[in-house]
């Protein structure tokens, strides 16, 4: 059974960093294209992407993202993880992570929010 499980968030004061992580369970990362999002509690309906890796391609980034935000994948361990910089209190939200294990297109801005696996929120509180 394929899983996404994430973890790493937490409260944490504006300025500091935070490194999320995605583990993928029950699925090799031979080909893999896997973002993260966010989703903020004022509009549960829809989820922000964040940045992206995949197996055959950079990683990609949402305009906002860029410089702030570092996605990493070890292919080994099966993770990808996600280090937000400088936290501000506007970066308080749920975070998930989301993965297809074929290739497909995976470029941010504006990827295909139709993942087949997703995992459980992981929520970060940032604090002034």
């Amino acid at each position: 059974q394929v899983r996404l499980v994430g973890s790493g968030g937490g409260s944490v004061q504006a300025g500091e960093s935070v490194t999320l992580t995605c583990e993928v369970r029950g699925n090799s990362m031979s080909a893999y294209c896997l973002v993260w999002f966010r989703q903020f509690p004022d509009n549960i309906w829809q989820k922000e992407e964040i940045a992206g890796a995949e197996s055959h391609g950079p990683s990609t980034y949402a305009n906002f993202a860029k410089g702030r935000f570092t996605v990493s994948a070890d292919t080994n361990k099966k993770t990808v993880t996600l280090q937000i910089d400088g936290l501000r209190p506007d970066d308080t939200a749920m975070y998930y992570c989301a993965a297809d294990f074929f290739v497909r297109s995976c470029s941010l801005p504006g990827v295909n929010k139709d993942f087949a696996y997703w995992s459980q929120g992981t929520q970060v509180t940032v604090s002034s």
